[in-house]
């Protein structure tokens, strides 16, 4: 089990690496106590790399991965983002929108 202050301290680090490890925990086998650790620990990246490569997984990555990033996003407010990811029929309705 990775300690919510690693997953911080790497998404506060915001590189590109560090968001592809952070994502990477996300899987179909990940545990509910890590996605909440790894949801919180998203919320404090701020680079633009890190931003950057968060995007591109909105776009490539596993639903799963998806619908966490759709989180960061709407919570950001950045609805551009989530409208495109939702036209695309990457994430569903309920995971865009609901808050």
């Amino acid at each position: 089990m990775i300690a919510v202050e690693k997953f911080k301290a790497m998404a506060m680090e915001g590189s590109a690496k560090s968001i592809d490890f952070l994502i990477s925990c996300l899987d179909k086998n990940t545990d509910l106590p890590t996605t909440k650790r790894l949801d919180y620990a998203l919320s404090f990246v701020t680079s633009q790399e890190g931003i950057g490569q968060l995007e591109h997984y909105l776009f490539n990555g596993t639903q799963i991965q998806r619908n966490y990033i759709t989180l960061f996003f709407a919570r950001r407010n950045e609805w551009p983002l989530v409208n495109r990811a939702y036209a695309m029929k990457l994430i569903d309705y309920r995971q865009a929108y609901s808050r």
